[in-house]
């Protein structure tokens, strides 16, 4: 859908500054030439002057005209705006709590891991690229018309292991390291059990520590490892992951309630969207069943929710 929205607005903005060009270049000095023609004429007939109506009438251009006028200047902003620099999303489950909450509003930076064009989504202007702890949005890799939201675990290079619940990471050796980096485990640090939104029995909330950055993330004690179902990848464990070069391993922050890269594999860096970086709105839709309102419409604005995204 994000794609054939992005299309769209392409051609609007093509074909409304086509026209908005061609008045600027052509039709208005076309009607500027006939307001001087008329008043000539009526002076050689008359003796007198255009009233100012008429030659307000003659000014004005067809409604066509006029529309794409006045829609190119804000659609040509739009455009600019949702490509280049931020793109609004909602998130849709829970798979990125305490994090983000389903009902949450957030924009996404679109320009730190460089600027693409709307349509192929080819990238003309390297910027930057995604760091460990990122949450990022990206083309689902097994249906590219889905956005997903995760976070991301490792880089191009990196050895992944996620056993037991416990997360390692094994950065991927430079040429300029004298010796390649060990195994190091991501510390977490028990923080309570969660009783947030869409809580379940036995879930408690962590702090993580990721290197330099820190975050928050669930995991159910309830709930057994799904290692079986990991993605397969030939010459590592069963719980082991090797990121392919231009691709990135990414998770949810509920670890036990996430369909992420442990069990679908990696991320081509063209599928990036770009970094989640602020929350601007969020909506409760906490309903009881008998409920006679739409489920859509919200129950509460989490204020407090609003603000940047760590």
């Amino acid at each position: 859908m994000a794609v054939y929205f992005s299309i769209i607005l392409v051609a609007i903005t093509v074909i409304t500054g086509i026209v908005w060009f061609a008045d600027k270049l052509y039709l208005a000095p076309q009607r500027r030439l006939k307001v001087v023609e008329a008043q000539n004429n009526a002076k050689e007939k008359s003796g007198v002057e255009l009233p100012a109506e008429t030659i307000t009438t003659l000014m004005e251009p067809s409604p066509l005209v006029d529309t794409s006028i006045q829609v190119f200047p804000v659609i040509a902003f739009v455009l600019i705006l949702r490509s280049f620099l931020y793109e609004p999303f909602q998130i849709p489950s829970g798979s990125m709590m305490p994090t983000l909450l389903d009902g949450d509003f957030i924009l996404v930076n679109k320009y730190n891991y460089g600027l693409r064009d709307p349509v192929a989504r080819k990238k003309f202007f390297e910027v930057d690229s995604p760091e460990r702890g990122d949450v990022v949005v990206f083309k689902y890799p097994q249906d590219p018309r889905i956005d997903y939201i995760k976070r991301v675990i490792g880089k191009p290079g990196d050895r992944i292991i996620y056993r037991n619940k416990s997360l390692y990471i094994k950065e991927a050796c430079q040429e300029s390291d004298a010796k390649c980096p060990d195994f190091v485990q991501i510390v977490n640090t028990f923080t309570n059990k969660y009783d947030g939104p869409d809580a379940q029995e036995g879930m408690n909330q962590f702090e993580a520590a990721m290197f330099n950055k820190t975050h928050n993330i669930l995991n159910n004690q309830n709930t057994l490892p799904r290692t079986r179902h990991y993605f397969q990848q030939a010459g590592t464990a069963q719980d082991e992951f090797l990121v392919p070069a231009g691709h990135y391993f990414v998770m949810g922050d509920n670890r036990d309630n996430s369909l992420d890269g442990r069990f679908w594999g990696f991320v081509p860096e063209e599928n990036l969207v770009g970094q989640a970086v602020a929350i601007w709105m969020s909506f409760d839709f906490g309903r009881t069943q008998d409920s006679i309102l739409p489920h859509w419409i919200p129950t509460n604005v989490r204020f407090g929710r609003i603000g940047a995204i760590n």
